[in-house]
């Protein structure tokens, strides 16, 4: 049996100001804009290249605004993925690495390389480098 990560819930507070930020600012492509009437509201979006999905909306979650930590994107780029972001306005952290528990500026070897930023409620999101596969 397979069993398939296709759907993260994201919880937000506006959300035309988080699908406006992940569409316009992070290249997510909108998949879904449905509601049925004013107590639910769905927005699907995929980041470019991704199986899996980001979900905001109304009436999905119980999970408070800006509570969600730790969602991550692997890119084969940190470099051009952070310049992406950056140009599109996202606020993102230099790129860094961890070495004997510490965070420091810099890449690290492989899996080792970091940039992180938060949405517009404060969910957390890191990118990540992959080894380019041989």
């Amino acid at each position: 049996m397979n069993y398939t990560l296709e759907l993260v819930v994201v919880p937000v507070s506006d959300v035309d100001r988080a699908k406006a930020f992940y569409s316009e600012r992070c290249g997510f492509n909108v998949d879904v804009d449905h509601s049925a009437g004013d107590a639910f509201r769905v927005v699907q979006l995929t980041p470019p290249g991704s199986a899996c999905s980001i979900s905001i909306g109304k009436g999905l979650a119980k999970m408070e605004p800006g509570s969600l930590q730790g969602l991550q994107l692997c890119v084969t780029d940190i470099d051009a993925a952070r310049a992406e972001l950056a140009g599109r306005g996202v606020d993102i952290t230099p790129v860094r690495f961890i070495e004997n528990g510490e965070w420091q500026d810099g890449h690290g070897g492989p899996w080792n390389s970091f940039a992180f930023f938060s949405d517009p409620d404060g969910n957390g999101w890191a990118v990540q480098e992959k080894p380019a596969a041989t």
